[in-house]
């Protein structure tokens, strides 16, 4: 399948959410528009390399959902930057199905994370936000996916790896 991105169809809120699906998923990203009239905005988000870089990273892991919560959606996917590390390194987006703007939250116990050691980087603004503790809560926009990297310190109570999570209704 191809992605939807610049159709005409979506807004920029579902065009990002989109690409940052099909990303943390690592499925083949082929455009699916007419580049000869592509917009800036379009062009911006399928040539953002930090999230061509989820998309085809080294490990090949795919993303999963971790947490569903009506029409809030957690997905996180392993990176294989931190392979041999004492760190693990993810992207997580949050996705919001809802028709209305919302909290949501990643939980670093979701995750496996020692919760005092978590730095968060927003991917699609292309900035660290430090070390946050606990978890981390954004507000995202009716159809829009929060894309972030979060790389923590594991949990040595932790015994789950993000393969082992269920799904967590709430």
């Amino acid at each position: 399948d191809m992605l939807e991105v610049g159709n005409g169809k979506l807004t920029e809120n579902e065009n990002k959410a989109h690409f940052g699906l099909w990303a943390i998923m690592a499925a083949p990203l082929v455009a699916g528009n007419d580049i000869r009239n592509i917009s800036k905005t379009t062009l911006a988000i399928l040539t953002h390399p930090e999230v061509i870089a989820i998309d085809q990273d080294s490990a090949g892991i795919q993303g999963r959902r971790i947490r569903k919560n009506g029409d809030f959606e957690t997905w996180a996917k392993p990176l294989g930057s931190s392979r041999g590390s004492d760190y693990d390194t993810y992207a997580v987006g949050l996705f919001n199905r809802s028709a209305a703007t919302a909290d949501m939250t990643v939980r670093w116990s979701d995750l496996g994370l020692d919760p005092s050691s978590v730095s968060v980087r927003d991917v699609w603004e292309r900035k660290d936000l430090g070390v946050v503790r606990d978890a981390y809560t954004v507000s995202v926009p009716t159809h829009g996916l929060a894309l972030v990297k979060i790389k923590g310190r594991r949990d040595p109570s932790a015994t789950t790896w993000l393969s082992d999570l269920h799904i967590h209704s709430t």
